[in-house]
């Protein structure tokens, strides 16, 4: 019986998508490099399917029904590429490869095009949802050569996580590297989202003095307000989590934080479209700045580092700290939809923003309950520049406002480093207020180098140079904006 999809790679994830497809109902072919574990493979989680595994690239090719679909989860970078080039000589005009790995947009991209010029169709998919959405309903961000969706859209549809309504949590993103662009941005967000929980937790552990189990009761409880989410949920089983001696598992892991660069790449790109992704770039340092863990421990001996606690009522506090969390995680969602606005218009991908909340609502690590508000936020205004301008987040981080600069002020005044949630009130005010003093910023670029400057009394697109020393002359630089 020939298979429905090849997955190529067994590693966790692999492995989870292939069970899933099978209990839809779809046949598929395994291949791993190391035979061995295609073997271990069918003898053992796969025992009692239909899931077949092959031994070669030929023998996959073989196994599939045309349009062959292939689909690569392993690591991404240059084993894409070898893989790629393995695959080309055995495949037929029309048949797909999927790359559904975290890999680099651009990547994508060029691979869409190579492989269309060969005939052949590449899909770049974002697959998130850790382990357990793999096995039981991930989210799928599918990008690339758009004629090769509907080929694949039966499959992803059916493995993917569901909604409350049942709709599923994979759509077409757009052409090229779209998929992969639009789950980099959500692994951004991940960033983001992980750090300001991590900072609240801080707050009520080194200011509040709350025991564990008292934070566990917290997050569990915020878990039924606005702040229903998966990283919340798991943030509570976290905190009521014990070693085998008793004591709580938390306090004994290191802190030091790894990444895989997608947090990175986020902020990398928004420094080349010019946009203000401040709190997701924040977290991606504050993962660099926790690495340094000898010499913040040579630094906290030398400064001698204390943080004191808050005396009296913790209550108001706790609820300030809910409403900062809810504020800042709005201000991270908000960014990040800005960027990916930005990539839209930038590589003509006409993204649907509404759609993507969507595809986040169930199976990925950052579903939440307020997406079903965000994708209603842009079904009411597709052209929707900020998200904090929709009604209902505007509410909410009116009313949030007065307890997070409580919070944060009594951080910066204690000494507790919160960089997303103060960069995250930064932001907001800056994107509140109307008249910034960039003037003097500009100003200072056009005494030094003549870079020109705009005026307030002249229509935009009219540049002017003062000769501020009266020996600089009338010539000025050339304008341009990065």
């Amino acid at each position: 019986m020939q298979a429905d999809i090849g997955v190529i790679g067994l590693a966790v994830m692999g492995q989870n998508l292939i069970l899933n497809m099978d209990d839809h109902g779809f046949t598929v072919a395994a291949y791993n490099r190391t035979t061995s574990k295609v073997d271990a493979f069918i003898n053992g989680p796969a025992s009692g399917t239909s899931v077949q595994g092959v031994h070669s690239l030929e023998a996959l090719v073989a196994s599939l029904k045309a349009p062959r679909k292939i689909m690569l989860m392993v690591r991404a970078g240059e084993v894409v590429d070898d893989f790629i080039a393995q695959l080309l000589p055995l495949l037929s005009p029309g048949d797909i490869i999927i790359d559904g790995g975290n890999s680099n947009f651009p990547d994508t991209s060029r691979r869409v095009e190579m492989l269309a010029e060969k005939g052949l169709y590449f899909i770049g998919t974002g697959v998130s949802g850790g382990e357990e959405g793999a096995r039981f309903g991930p989210s799928i961000m599918p990008g690339g050569h758009p004629d090769a969706w509907p080929a694949v859209k039966p499959i992803f549809q059916a493995i993917a996580a569901k909604t409350d309504t049942g709709e599923a949590c994979c759509d077409w993103v757009g052409d090229g590297g779209a998929g992969h662009f639009v789950k980099m941005v959500h692994n951004g967000i991940e960033y983001g989202d992980m750090q300001l929980i991590s900072e609240a937790y801080h707050f009520m552990d080194a200011v509040l003095g709350l025991s564990a189990e008292d934070m566990q009761a917290v997050f569990a409880q915020w878990n039924q307000t606005e702040l229903d989410s998966y990283l919340i949920e798991i943030t509570a089983a976290i905190m009521g989590t014990r070693d085998e001696d008793g004591d709580v598992l938390l306090d004994k892991i290191l802190d030091a934080a790894g990444q895989k660069g997608t947090g990175k790449w986020t902020g990398i790109n928004a420094l080349d479209l010019g946009v203000p992704l401040t709190l997701i770039s924040e977290s991606v340092f504050a993962r660099c700045l926790s690495a340094l863990k000898g010499q913040r421990m040579a630094a906290q001996s030398l400064f001698g580092k204390t943080v004191q606690r808050i005396e009296g009522e913790r209550e108001p506090w706790i609820e300030w700290l809910r409403q900062a969390l809810l504020a800042s995680k709005i201000i991270s969602y908000a960014q990040g939809f800005m960027l990916m606005r930005e990539a839209s218009q930038s590589h003509h991908w006409n993204l649907n923003y509404g759609n993507v909340a969507l595809m986040w609502r169930g199976g990925c690590i950052i579903r939440s309950a307020f997406l079903g508000n965000i994708r209603d936020a842009f079904a009411s205004n597709p052209a929707l520049d900020f998200l904090g301008s929709d009604t209902y987040f505007k509410q909410i981080l009116e009313k949030c406002m007065p307890g997070w600069r409580a919070v944060c002020a009594k951080a910066i005044e204690l000494g507790l480093p919160m960089p997303c949630m103060t960069s995250a009130i930064s932001f907001l005010d800056g994107y509140t207020t109307g008249r910034l003093p960039a003037n003097m910023i500009q100003a200072q670029r056009d005494y030094f180098g003549a870079h020109t400057y705009e005026r307030v009394d002249r229509p935009r697109g009219e540049y002017f140079h003062t000769d501020w020393t009266g020996t600089g002359g009338d010539t000025a630089s050339s304008t341009y904006n990065l």
